[in-house]
């Protein structure tokens, strides 16, 4: 494997980089769509809500799945997944069936990174932090780019070439997956039939169900909002919860949170994150458009200086942890959203371009220390055997965090983006900088006890 790090790594990044690639390209698919197949814009946002939904469900059941299965199965399904999207969405003659591959789409990705992840903690034992920032680094890449190069691709080969651009990336990564994962420990028929007649189908579909009508609730708040789809999910947790208590074999043993709380904090301060950042994501480009009059290029260019810094300093990150652990990074990266949350609401408005570069500089720099320390202390706190599962719930934060802030941002600009709701984003911001670091205290409080220790 050290021969083959490299090699190794560039099969999971490759694949893992599918679903943060293809939520992100859609976005400026959505025109041409829309008027090829004569539909409201409401109906053909469906392509972006349907992936998130079906993405939060998708990744914790896919990473269970892995955990029972086997991980390079997974990943492998995973891709041919989206392999047999990227090839029949261009063909869909009907919305509905572009739908349905949209679908297939999310699926397999969603269960392509809960494998990953477990493929790299089974067998990458050395500097492990820095090899899950490389998938920190093209996961972050391909959010910040993505709808640059859905652009381009559109340009060229209209909407269908945001499908056929997988391809590449599904070959390379199949290819070398198919040689360098290590073959799954191979179970006899009568242990594969035990194993699947003990998967949890009933809690799968309680959480599935509660998700999504929870999710459905959340994203109702940009327009009408529907309680009812509110109730409902709280009704289908709360069976999920009963379920998972009684059962021999649960979906998800909820009791972890209780024995891990530790993992919890991560999960909890892992939303915040994506609260901090997709506000700025979504909500900066409408600002710079509509506040200030630029272009989209000119806006796309100041958007890179808080990207392109988040996917530098993941690199570097990664080292330090290897070296020094999660707890000070943890610190660190959240005290910088409190800094750079500050400059925001104090200078951003009314300052130069450069000035907008330099605060953004600071919110890229705290959120690529967050993402790749909180994704190594979710590993670390992570019990072996479900590590797939608790990879997936993971990544189900990063859409809860993006759907909030979305919300966020319709109560705050509501039908116009103005220079004073930018300082509202910016108190938004301070408020999740703070609990950030306050979690954060509590997360490395065992240091701070060995440390007053020893000095005693």
């Amino acid at each position: 494997m050290k021969k083959n790090r490299a090699l190794f790594l560039t099969a999971v990044a490759s694949g893992t980089m599918l679903n943060p690639l293809n939520s992100s390209m859609i976005a400026l698919a959505l025109h041409s769509i829309q008027k090829d197949f004569q539909l409201s814009f409401t109906t053909v946002s469906w392509l972006i809500s349907s992936f998130y939904l079906a993405s939060a469900v998708a990744q914790p059941v896919t990473g269970k799945i892995g955990d029972i299965f086997g991980r390079k199965k997974t990943f492998l399904t995973g891709l041919i997944l989206v392999a047999l999207s990227a090839f029949g969405a261009p063909m869909s003659h009907t919305f509905l069936i572009l739908l349905v591959m949209r679908l297939f789409q999310s699926i397999g990705s969603s269960a392509i990174y809960p494998a990953g992840m477990s493929l790299i903690r089974d067998h990458i034992k050395e500097r492990q932090a820095s090899a899950l920032a490389v998938l920190s680094i093209f996961a972050s890449a391909m959010v910040a780019l993505g709808p640059t190069i859905g652009g381009f691709l559109i340009v060229w080969g209209n909407w269908p070439a945001i499908f056929w651009v997988n391809f590449p990336f599904i070959i390379l990564s199949f290819l070398l997956g198919w040689y360098m994962f290590p073959k799954d420990i191979k179970q006899d028929k009568a242990h594969m039939k035990k194993l699947f007649s003990n998967l949890d189908f009933l809690g799968i579909g309680y959480f599935a169900a509660g998700m999504v009508f929870f999710l459905w609730f959340l994203l109702s708040f940009e327009g009408k909002i529907h309680y009812l789809s509110g109730f409902v999910g709280i009704i289908f947790f709360g069976l999920f919860v009963l379920r998972e208590l009684r059962v021999k074999e649960p979906f998800i043993d909820i009791r972890i949170f209780k024995t891990h709380p530790k993992l919890s904090m991560v999960y909890i301060q892992f939303i915040f994150l994506n609260i901090f950042f997709y506000c700025l994501f979504f909500g900066l480009p409408s600002y710079f458009q509509e506040g200030l009059g630029l272009s989209v290029e000119m806006s796309g260019l100041l958007m890179l200086f808080m990207s392109g810094i988040s996917i530098i300093i993941s690199s570097v990150t990664g080292k330090w942890i290897d070296r020094a652990g999660v707890n000070l990074p943890i610190m660190v990266g959240s005290f910088i959203s409190i800094i750079g949350a500050l400059a925001f609401i104090l200078f951003f408005v009314n300052t130069s371009y450069l000035g907008i570069g330099i605060i953004l500089s600071i919110m890229g720099l705290s959120y690529g220390i967050g993402n790749v320390v909180l994704q190594v202390a979710m590993v670390k706190e992570s019990p072996k055997e479900i590590i797939g599962t608790t990879s997936g719930l993971f990544q189900t934060c990063r859409y809860l965090g993006s759907i909030l802030s979305s919300i966020i941002l319709g109560l705050i600009f509501g039908k116009e983006v103005t220079a004073e709701n930018m300082k509202i984003i910016g108190e938004v911001l301070l408020f999740t900088g703070i609990i950030s670091f306050l979690m954060s205290l509590w997360f490395s409080r065992e240091t701070f006890n060995y440390r007053k220790m020893r000095h005693v």
